[in-house]
């Protein structure tokens, strides 16, 4: 096993690479990046300021035009030349590319153009937010979603597993966003209740609450971002559990366990969970990364979280070329760990798995 786990941790340095390799060029490669934005921002300031000053000089005639405003002209390929400069774009892109590998392997991730603090820093801050959120949906729905799926694996054709089917259905078809959009209308004072606060993880006046009070404000506003995230989730990893457990009960040696007169719970929880179990974990760093990626992106945004999603959002919006490779380096390694963590698992809980083959 532990040959295995030092070829995977050295194969994570490629994969890495390409990963970054393949989003620079496709990131780099899209219009509307930070020197077009600032170029037009610019542009667009000087047209303002030009039109108050045509229009605050009543007297002006042809003799103005030659002291007419220089954004009405464009800017000069100096300052185009500066603002280049600013954004590291006077370099060739290859050259860009090798600079942010040598910052990556010292720990640097770089400054944001638009907010001006290091990556790093922004990346630890906002980190709270999103490891709150996704630790407690993650949490929920596995506490729902197995328990549930075996029963319906154990009621197969019962009026539990048709009735909640349609749950399911129906909690499968809704994207996040829409669940959440739907919540805020509705119990978050949009155009019914105002039950639950309408966006933040705590109130202004968190810090002079008692410790049992922060806990309940602290909860409280997650209340939304929980359940719209829960409901959207569950539904698929319910009936993973459900048909892997099914397709478990139908082996032979399930029919075997019961001819020897062993109870259904010691033959469901004896030997054919451990097994029906292995497709589950194994799905595991795929869904944590599910939640932390596309169901906290969207609910943090709707939320107004202020988490690494969020971050992500505006930067995505404002060609943060720092923010967005940091955020994507991080979480890239992170699932890279958590499927080398998956299958150290996978062998824990059944030894007969052998890697060192691979």
């Amino acid at each position: 096993m532990g040959q295995y786990i030092l070829k995977r941790l050295l194969l994570i340095i490629p994969t890495l690479l390409l990963i970054l390799l393949t989003n620079f060029v496709i990131i780099q490669s899209a219009p509307g990046g930070p020197v077009e934005q600032k170029i037009a921002q610019i542009e667009e300031a000087q047209k303002h300021a030009t039109t108050g000053m045509e229009g605050g000089n009543a007297n002006a005639s042809a003799s103005g035009n030659s002291g007419a405003y220089r954004g009405s002209r464009g800017l000069s390929p100096d300052m185009v030349d500066a603002i280049k400069q600013q954004y590291g774009f006077d370099k060739s892109a290859p050259e860009r590319f090798w600079l942010m590998l040598t910052s990556y392997a010292k720990g640097d991730f770089g400054t944001s153009f638009f907010k001006g603090k290091p990556v790093a820093q922004l990346i630890f801050d906002k980190m709270p937010v999103s490891i709150s959120l996704g630790l407690w949906s993650t949490l929920l729905i596995y506490a729902i979603a197995i328990p549930l799926g075996i029963a319906k694996a154990t009621r197969h054709h019962s009026l539990m597993d048709k009735s909640t089917a349609i749950l399911l259905a129906v909690s499968y078809a809704v994207p996040v966003f829409v669940l959440a959009v739907i919540l805020l209308v509705f119990l978050a004072g949009g155009s019914y209740w105002q039950i639950f606060p309408l966006q933040g993880l705590v109130s202004e006046h968190f810090e002079q609450l008692s410790t049992l009070g922060k806990i309940k404000d602290y909860f409280w506003h997650l209340a939304l971002p929980l359940t719209a995230s829960t409901i959207g989730g569950f539904a698929g990893l319910t009936y993973l559990t459900k048909f892997s457990f099914m397709e478990e009960l139908n082996k032979q040696y399930v029919l075997t366990a019961r001819s020897k007169g062993l109870s259904e719970e010691k033959v469901l929880y004896g030997h054919v969970f451990r097994n029906a179990m292995l497709i589950i974990i194994a799905g595991l760093p795929s869904a944590i990364l599910g939640i932390f990626l596309t169901g906290n992106f969207l609910i943090e945004v709707v939320f107004n979280l202020d988490g690494l999603g969020r971050l992500g959002f505006e930067a995505i919006q404002q060609r943060d070329y720092p923010v967005i490779f940091g955020t994507l380096f991080i979480f890239t390694l992170m699932g890279l760990i958590l499927q080398l963590l998956s299958d150290v698992t996978y062998h824990l809980i059944d030894p007969r798995i052998d890697f060192e083959g691979r």
